[in-house]
């Protein structure tokens, strides 16, 4: 018996985002698969999915909170917790959790997968592991994409990193809140502020709460680095709470600084910003990871990048980013041609 590969219909882009326009969660796995695919085909149907939804009043309204810490600190504790209550008060949950890449595969460990188990067979809860790939700031390049895709389909967006400091700061462009998961004794201020700890993040959770006084020392020494003004936030005091995820304690008070939070974001105007800057840095990103710096000089240096992001607010980040990549593409097709014999 002879067998035939059987043969798939392209994926539809435009397709797929009415779906998710529609909270349709069956397009969420087909939307995210699509986004990863690197045929030049899936690209362009790529590229429509994510214009249709950055288009003006689609953008998702998804309270978008990130997880970070140190391995250890309870971060997928904590993460199962969130869910949990989230789905107790009617929310849909969208996951996505950066594993570190397996040296072998390159693929997820997904450890979270197998530590988060609230959602494992609730339908109100998707779930995506990736994998790190060796990626500096933490984050897998599609999760700019995947965080967009579900936060049209779900009502909040959970994102958890494999760690936080200094060289992992890409997830504070990401997500709306970040909160850092803090270990009790895990070291003293000093140690803190060379990793970044206190740079990053909007709220800052001790966790363990219950090992008592070295729990209490800790939170102490990050209320002190707050009041040195370190990664200082204007108009925003980042609040230090004692949480114990496993014993529930403190989550209410987490939630309501979460809500406090996202409404001095809206009142401020600091969420557009945010957003915007979370847009021009992946663009610059992208397009540097795509043409190196040669590229990049080729479009007139990054001053030139910075001016043609600042020019372009309100243009979706797939459109723009389409645009500036055939204006290096062409840049350096003519650079080439001129100095062809």
């Amino acid at each position: 018996m002879s067998w035939r590969r059987r043969t798939l219909p392209d994926p539809n882009g435009a397709e797929l985002a009415a779906r998710l326009r529609d909270r349709d969660r069956t397009a969420v796995a087909p939307a995210l698969n699509l986004v990863d695919d690197r045929r030049p085909n899936a690209r362009e149907q790529a590229r429509i999915l994510l214009e249709a939804l950055e288009a003006p009043g689609v953008q998702d309204k998804a309270v978008r909170i990130g997880l970070t810490g140190a391995p250890g600190a309870g971060k997928s504790t904590l993460l199962d917790a969130m869910v949990r209550r989230a789905r107790n008060r009617g929310e849909s949950v969208g996951l996505v959790a950066v594993d570190p890449s397996s040296r072998h595969s390159g693929g997820a460990l997904l450890g979270d997968r197998i530590r988060v188990r609230s959602g494992a067979a609730d339908p109100g809860v998707f779930f995506r592991s990736m994998a790190a790939r060796d990626r500096l700031g933490g984050l897998a390049e599609g999760a700019r994409a995947g965080v967009l895709i579900l936060g049209v389909a779900f009502d909040q967006i959970l994102v958890e990193t494999v760690g936080v400091g200094q060289s992992e700061g890409e997830i504070a462009d990401l997500v709306d809140t970040l909160v850092f998961v803090a270990q009790p004794g895990a070291g003293d201020l000093m140690q803190s502020m060379k990793a970044g700890v206190l740079e990053l993040p909007d709220i800052i959770a001790v966790n363990k709460s219950d090992m008592g006084p070295i729990a209490e020392r800790t939170a102490s020494e990050l209320e002190a680095g707050i009041g040195l003004g370190v990664g200082d936030r204007k108009g925003w005091k980042r609040p230090v709470l004692r949480i114990s995820a496993q014993e529930g304690h403190g989550l209410d008070g987490l939630e309501a600084a979460i809500a406090e939070h996202r409404g001095w974001l809206a009142d401020s105007g600091e969420l557009e910003r945010r957003r915007r800057r979370g847009r021009d840095r992946a663009i610059e990103e992208s397009l540097t990871l795509r043409y190196g710096s040669f590229g990049v000089e080729a479009l007139g240096g990054r001053v030139r990048l910075t001016a043609c992001l600042a020019d372009a607010p309100n243009e979706p980040g797939a459109r723009l980013l389409a645009r500036l990549s055939d204006q290096i593409e062409l840049a350096l097709r003519s650079g080439t041609s001129e100095s062809t014999p």
